[in-house]
């Protein structure tokens, strides 16, 4: 006999605002618990040390990260000019010092050389895997590693203030898979000062913004009450960057049951990826072709 699911079916996004000094994970944890949910994920990982925006899945929402993970982000941090780190950041020790302090002008200039396809170095302190190990179990045994390099889009990096000789403060706009501590270190090396991150903030990902996120003590308060799914965004914001096709009823039953449905004129191209939706619920995420959506995701909203 097959074993019932724990918890109830709760589907929906959670923006909330992580606080600096708490894993992504623990976040997402307390956010299953507070909601009684039967599952949950998160969409990109911030540092214990970052703030801002981690957007938590639950439910069918798990479904749509990816299309979150693969989303722009925006990140606003501070670069501290002057001390290169174990862990290119304020948490870790210092490697390396510097007197060189560079101008505004030769930040600018140097910024230029960050942004469009780059390829970028992870942080020894970081998740990737070496071998089969993540890199920070590595290099907190104290052994240095040599990372490949991986291919990062940054749509834009500007100077957004320079509060003293020390430091400089940056908005990056990137896709999937950026490091803004590699960004800090690299930054600091170019300009011959060195560098590692003071604080960084993610601003926004993808159709979440920070200024719509949930605090840990708003989760704690509202944990497992009647009122706390009012705080939950709908599925298909984890849908925004595709075409939504509206279904005709047989089209919807067909998806349900994971064939290719019917699916109304849309703007979407034959070939494209898009969700289906019903009577304004989403049904699944699939191929368009020729007048039907051929999935590869279904949503059992029922």
């Amino acid at each position: 006999m097959a074993r019932g699911k724990k918890g109830r079916p709760v589907n929906g996004w959670l923006v909330v605002d992580k606080p600096a000094g708490v894993g992504s994970t623990t976040v997402v944890n307390k956010v299953k618990w507070a909601f009684g949910a039967q599952k949950a994920g998160h969409a990109g990982t911030l540092d214990p040390a970052a703030t801002g925006v981690l957007a938590v899945a639950l439910g069918e929402a798990t479904k749509t990260v990816p299309y979150i993970t693969d989303a722009l982000k925006c990140y606003r941090f501070r670069v501290a000019l002057g001390a290169a780190t174990t862990t290119d950041d304020a948490e870790g020790s210092v490697l390396q010092t510097s007197d060189t302090r560079p101008s505004d002008a030769e930040i600018a200039a140097a910024l230029c050389g960050f942004r469009g396809d780059i390829a970028q170095v992870p942080p020894q302190f970081s998740a990737v895997k070496v071998d089969g190990e993540r890199a920070y179990d590595l290099a907190r045994e104290g052994e240095v590693m040599d990372l490949v390099a991986r291919p990062l889009w940054v749509e834009r990096l500007e100077i957004i203030a320079r509060p003293d000789a020390d430091h400089v403060d940056l908005e990056m706009v990137c896709g999937k898979g950026g490091y803004v501590r590699s960004i800090a270190r690299d930054l600091g090396r170019v300009l011959g000062c060195l560098g590692h991150v003071a604080w960084l903030r993610r601003e926004w990902s993808g159709p979440f913004n920070a200024s719509e996120g949930v605090s840990l003590e708003d989760i704690d308060r509202l944990a497992k009450s009647s009122e706390i799914d009012a705080l939950l965004k709908p599925l298909e914001m984890g849908l925004a960057d595709l075409p939504e096709l509206p279904c005709t009823p047989e089209g919807a039953v067909r998806l349900k049951n994971g064939n290719p449905g019917m699916v109304m004129t849309s703007t979407a191209r034959f070939g494209d990826e898009a969700w289906a939706s019903f009577q304004g619920r989403p049904v699944a995420v699939g191929i368009y072709k020729a007048g039907e959506l051929h999935p590869s995701r279904v949503f059992n909203l029922d």
